[in-house]
């Protein structure tokens, strides 16, 4: 049987997944994507001051927590980078599932060694299953036309995918940690800060002061919302590895995939090939066989 623990941290994930696929989206729309993002964490660091500031009043800090902070705030910075190249040089299509697959499948073989955690053999199963599922979504289809060079860049942005995928595991192990010495938002809030900080310079050097605010201009609202939603499916997810170890919380995050995969449709007008909805299947037998088998 699923505790209602396990069944709320699910609930949390599907969220968090949903908000997630959809502030990748607007990310894949940017004029610059690189820009684009310092501003989702320049935004994110203003508008969560308030909420930040109450949560240091009322919650627990322990201040070994800030170590977390300022290696979460590093890694983030560099899968910020990657996902921005990534989507910049490939399909969204192409780019999130290897993305999101990537470190999802390395995340619970790092916490068995790292943090001691335990795995089921049929959890085991759902999460191959998923991360065969991602694999199937991104190259069903998809090695011909790469190969024949028809998806333009898509070499590239596949690399930075990858990237991408490796910063998603070692942040969501360093976040796991770091979340039990303080509380999940203000620990976002401040890793964001963080992150705006660190990435100004570059963004500065690389594109200038007047990129950064061409880029608001062309789109003010998008940055905004983008930047809510970049907060709601971290912070709903920081919650959820509260509730349950970090090794289901991850694969089943990637129920997003779906999210995408129809966002990606509708929106972008991408066709959903034989490849994208069997994945997608499968991605579903995992999460099933994840939670159910606990």
């Amino acid at each position: 049987m699923v505790d209602s623990a396990t069944l709320l941290a699910l609930v949390l994930v599907l969220a968090s997944a949903f908000a997630h696929a959809t502030w990748n989206l607007l990310l894949k729309r940017a004029q610059h994507q690189e820009v684009f993002v310092w501003w989702l964490s320049a935004a994110g660091a203003v508008g969560g001051a308030p909420v930040a500031v109450i949560l240091a009043l009322t919650t627990e800090f322990e201040p070994v927590g800030l170590w977390f902070i300022v290696a979460s705030a590093l890694v983030h910075i560099l899968y910020f980078l990657s996902l921005g190249r990534s989507l910049a040089r490939a399909d969204l299509s192409v780019a999130y599932p290897i993305a999101r697959g990537f470190g999802p499948g390395l995340v619970p073989v790092l916490a068995v060694f790292a943090l001691g955690e335990t795995v089921t053999a049929a959890a085991w199963v759902g999460i191959g299953v998923i991360v065969l599922g991602i694999y199937t979504m991104a190259w069903w289809g998809q090695v011909r036309r790469i190969a024949a060079g028809r998806l333009a860049g898509s070499g590239s942005g596949i690399a930075y995918a990858l990237m991408t995928g490796l910063c998603i595991a070692l942040y969501t192990l360093v976040d796991k940690q770091g979340v039990s010495y303080v509380s999940p938002f203000l620990y976002l809030h401040l890793t964001t800060c963080g992150v705006t900080a660190g990435m100004l310079p570059y963004v500065l050097r690389a594109h200038g002061a007047a990129a950064i605010g061409r880029e608001w201009r062309s789109g003010p609202w998008a940055i905004a919302v983008a930047a809510g939603l970049v907060f709601l499916a971290y912070g709903l997810v920081l919650t959820a590895m509260r509730l349950t170890d970090v090794s289901y919380v991850a694969p089943a995050r990637e129920i997003g995939l779906l999210f995408a995969l129809l966002l990606g449709a509708i929106v972008l007008r991408e066709v959903i090939t034989a490849g994208r909805l069997v994945g997608a299947t499968m991605i579903v037998v995992g999460l099933v066989l994840i939670t159910a088998f606990r």
